[in-house]
C-alpha cells in the first residue's frame, strides 16, 4: 500500500502499525512525534495504530544542541 511519509510517497505492507513503520525507517526507540492525517498519535498507541492506504504520516525528530 502507498502512504506518504514526510511528504514522500512510500510503499509499505498493508496494515502496518506506526511502530512498525518507525522500525522500517530506523527510528524505533528514538524520541519522535508522529502525526497521521494531521492528528497526533501518542507513543502509547504506536503499536496499535494501523495505517491505511493514502495516509499522510509526519515524523518529527527532536534534536538537542546548544
Amino acid at each position: 500500500m502507498d502512504v506518504t511519509v514526510n511528504g514522500e510517497r512510500r510503499e509499505t505492507r498493508d496494515g502496518i502499525s506506526v511502530a512498525e513503520l518507525l522500525f522500517e525507517l530506523g527510528m524505533a526507540g528514538k524520541p519522535v512525534a508522529v502525526e497521521v492525517n494531521e492528528r497526533v498519535v501518542k507513543k502509547a498507541s504506536h503499536a496499535e495504530h494501523r495505517l491505511s492506504p493514502g495516509d499522510a504520516v509526519e515524523v518529527i525528530t527532536f534534536v538537542g544542541g546548544g
